[in-house]
């Protein structure tokens, strides 16, 4: 054996192979890390840049060099173990508090998201009509992926029926008619039937998605105000009926009628000059309103009463799920804690059974039953169609659900109370019912309140147990936005995404509030649950 191979296998010598194995694995896994976050950041820069996606663009760019600067030295070893939760914490909750505060100063919402030359020009290329003289292509419907058949984006291939030459045209929706210079399509009878890279939809996909293909329209280059929109099977040239004048901020129709900028509820809106009563075709842009969404609540009767309906029963709603939970928890813990019970262990586990289902399923099999037609019971109540009988029917639920969790936090805090306490009220004539309540009680609240207080904060913003279980409703008389059982949460829901049009900015202010209310009464249950710790 040489002297080496004997120096390798010598015990002293262990310690610094392991050292230096440990050391080229660390290596290989820093080299990894940073080439990963490397990669992603080389492959989202241009597509957030493309979108105009600048704050997140700023994350990202920040994120990637804090990462370089953090994981490639030994100089900030704290910070690595603090930068992954910071940045977690940024980026799901810093930032989205931040977005939302924004929106609520905005009117975002349907009709009034992108920029106002956006608005502009989407409201000259819809206006495009056909004339006499329109020049018809025969067309062909294509996407980038099989997937993509029914949801687009679509790019028009498009061979001009008096154009012997079948010189092919291409576009997608608002972008310039421009020639095919790619590989070779394919053509048939006039129309293109195959290029490199896409797949042509059938005539059969071209029927079925009609109504989303017909959205497209291809702007002609020029001045002229042509576009190309897409009828039935074919395609024409049309032109703007619209006409938009930047020296006036106007548009002005075919009939000679004018549609001036005018400015309604804090919202700037091009009006019919005759009948400033609604905006053109709904069309608006992203403005900022300052105050308006906030003194909107205020200002306006209907809305000011269904928000403040709506936080009386959220309020309702909340603590009356904490107290029915804990009440039934405390009560089943304190008689399985008695050592006379038998079987103890089995029972509770038959008691952890309602825990054990994912919420969403117990929910969904809850509406089932207090359905008059699906329900195995044989009941003839209509239980939500009516909104007393409704908030019952949610109470039943939330105690169903809630009441395993409080059982094992009154569990774990009773047997922590020490039988010395007992044994010492026994001895001072105390009854067991006294003794429950004047002192195991008290000492369990100590411990329990904590997570009382969590608890109807998670309550206060219960989304799921509301639209799970009766979607807000019923419907009340006169109140468009808030249903009988709707707690805040669901409401601001129905005002962000409801049927009637989404109101993005009147949503966020709303948030907000609900934000800061809900802040207010967590900081008023603790100091409640301090002054329980005082007095014990």
């Amino acid at each position: 054996m040489s002297t080496t191979e004997s120096a390798a296998t010598e015990p002293g010598n262990e310690a610094p192979r392991r050292k230096r194995n440990t050391t080229t694995l660390g290596l290989i896994g820093k080299i990894i890390l940073l080439g990963g976050v490397l990669a992603i950041a080389v492959y989202a820069v241009p597509l957030l840049i493309h979108y105009k996606l600048w704050m997140w663009l700023a994350v990202m760019i920040l994120a990637t060099i804090s990462i370089f600067i953090i994981y490639s030295t030994k100089r900030f070893i704290p910070g690595k173990y603090l930068f992954p939760g910071t940045l977690l914490l940024t980026v799901f909750l810093i930032i989205p508090v931040i977005l939302t505060i924004s929106y609520s100063f905005t009117n975002f919402g349907d009709g009034s998201r992108g920029t106002k030359q956006e608005t502009i020009d989407s409201i000259v290329v819809n206006s495009v009509q056909q004339t006499p003289n329109s020049k018809w292509y025969n067309m062909a419907v294509a996407v980038a992926d099989e997937s993509d058949v029914s949801s687009g984006p679509y790019t028009l291939f498009l061979i001009a029926e008096d154009d012997p030459s079948d010189k092919v045209l291409f576009g997608e929706d608002d972008s310039e008619l421009a020639q095919w210079t790619g590989s070779a399509p394919t053509i048939t009878d006039h129309v293109v039937s195959a290029v490199p890279d896409y797949v042509l939809l059938t005539r059969p996909q071209i029927n079925a998605n009609l109504a989303q293909i017909q959205q497209v329209v291809i702007r002609v280059p020029g001045d002229s105000g042509a576009s190309v929109k897409v009828q039935g099977f074919r395609a024409y040239e049309g032109q703007a009926t619209m006409v938009y004048d930047a020296e006036l901020d106007q548009f002005t129709d075919a009939s000679g009628k004018v549609y001036p900028l005018q400015q309604v509820n804090g919202s700037y809106c091009y009006f019919d000059a005759a009948d400033s009563s609604q905006c053109y075709q709904g069309r608006s842009w992203l403005q900022n309103v300052g105050m308006k969404n906030y003194t909107k609540l205020l200002t306006d009767a209907s809305i000011r009463s269904q928000f403040f309906g709506a936080f009386g029963w959220t309020l309702t709603f909340a603590l009356g799920s904490v107290a029915l939970t804990f009440i039934a928890g405390f009560f089943l813990s304190l008689t399985l804690n008695d050592e006379r019970i038998k079987g103890k262990k089995l029972w509770r586990s038959f008691l952890l059974l309602p825990y054990a289902v994912p919420g969403m399923i117990s929910l969904l099999i809850w509406s089932g039953f207090f359905n008059p037609q699906t329900n195995p019971f044989g009941w003839s109540i209509d239980w939500f169609a009516d909104a007393t009988l409704a908030k019952i029917a949610v109470f039943i639920v939330q105690l169903w659900m809630g009441f395993p969790y409080m059982f094992i936090v009154c569990t774990g805090a009773l047997q922590s109370i020490p039988n010395d306490v007992k044994e010492a009220a026994a001895i001072d004539g105390s009854s067991g019912l006294s003794t429950t309540f004047r002192i195991v009680l008290p000492l369990l609240l100590v411990s329990v309140a904590p997570l009382l207080v969590a608890s109807f904060a998670f309550n206060f913003n219960n989304f799921n147990a509301i639209q799970l279980l009766t979607e807000g409703g019923p419907v009340l008389e006169g109140q468009f936005t808030r249903g009988g059982t709707d707690i805040l949460i669901s409401m601001i829901y129905k005002r962000a995404f409801g049927g009637s049009g989404a109101d993005f900015g009147f949503a966020a202010a709303l948030s907000v509030l609900l934000f800061v209310l809900t802040g207010v009464l967590a900081a008023f249950q603790f100091r409640i649950t301090k002054k329980l710790e005082e007095m014990a």
